[in-house]
């Protein structure tokens, strides 16, 4: 699998998308564009930004809108980040309060130019976000920090309700999809994640991790299936499954589209390995309806 300059295939009908008519869709954006705040609706061309929009949500990413990696996949610039911003946790909690969202997804680009890769400013926005929104639940989508400890947990010491780190995709594909991360790292994130937070709660019901996989990428079931177990092995409780779609023809080609029969069948696999929660289909991405986790004791 190799980066082309072929021709993109068109879509099937079960993955194209009507374009909103609403007002919100201009709302949102317009506030965003107040509060001079990136989404990685945009960043990363995400197929679902107009519904998403057009519903008062968006998926916020801090730390810039450079990211240090070259991922095969990913429509994220990469190039050399400017410099944090020290009012963008502010401005970020002020989104949320202003979108009255009780569901946020806060996500970042990678940054191994800062030593702890940003995790002191993933905690300072968590905590900035839960002042100016006590009731709301708080998701952050981390990168893998190279799996540092301290980083980790620095970033747990905020108390988000769900740890999101994707895995994105099968062992065998990993080298060529993403850049300077590994399988295994991810795998120990997800895991110090969830060892770290429970030593702390009272219960292991308070707090939940999460990852992801892009399907069409050249997969094969078994692996498909292999990486699930690894996450579960991991302690990772919730699961998402959707289709890869090449964001430009610089990106790595997409190999197959995965039909909608078979994203429901990997569903009945997953909820059957153990996850607590499982969306998979073609459209679904990291944050898509993420707010329809309804666990009874997330505390908020």
């Amino acid at each position: 699998m190799t980066v082309t300059e072929s021709k993109r295939p068109r879509l099937p009908e079960w993955l194209r998308i009507q374009l909103p008519t609403s007002d919100t869709f201009s709302q949102t954006r317009n506030l965003l564009g107040e509060l001079k705040l990136h989404t990685v609706c945009e960043s990363a061309k995400c197929p679902n930004h107009w519904e998403c929009w057009s519903k008062g949500t968006a998926t916020f990413m801090i730390a810039g809108d450079r990211c240090t990696r070259a991922c095969g996949f990913c429509a994220v610039a990469t190039a050399k980040p400017l410099p944090l911003e020290a009012d963008e946790p502010l401005r970020v909690a002020e989104a949320t309060r202003r979108m009255k969202l009780k569901h946020v997804v806060i996500t970042a680009v990678a940054r191994d130019d800062v030593a702890d890769g940003g995790a002191e400013h993933f905690r300072q926005t968590i905590e900035k976000v839960r002042e100016l929104n006590p009731k709301t639940v708080i998701e952050i989508l981390v990168p893998d920090f190279q799996d540092s400890a301290a980083s980790i947990e620095m970033v747990l010491a905020a108390n988000p309700q769900i740890f999101n780190h994707n895995l994105e995709t099968v062992r065998r594909l990993t080298p060529e999809v993403r850049h300077r991360a590994t399988y295994d790292r991810s795998l120990s994130v997800l895991r110090k994640a969830k060892q770290t937070q429970n030593a702390k709660r009272k219960t292991q019901n308070s707090f939940f991790t999460k990852s992801g996989l892009m399907l069409g990428l050249g997969e094969r079931e078994a692996e498909v299936l292999e990486a699930m177990q690894d996450l579960r092995a991991a302690g990772c409780d919730i699961l998402t499954l959707g289709q890869y779609l090449q964001p430009t023809l610089k990106h790595l080609p997409m190999v197959e589209f995965v039909p909608p029969a078979k994203f429901a069948e990997y569903q009945t696999h997953a909820e059957a390995m153990g996850f607590i929660h499982v969306a998979s289909g073609p459209l679904v991405r990291s944050s898509y309806h993420a707010d329809e986790f309804n666990a009874p004791s997330v505390p908020v």
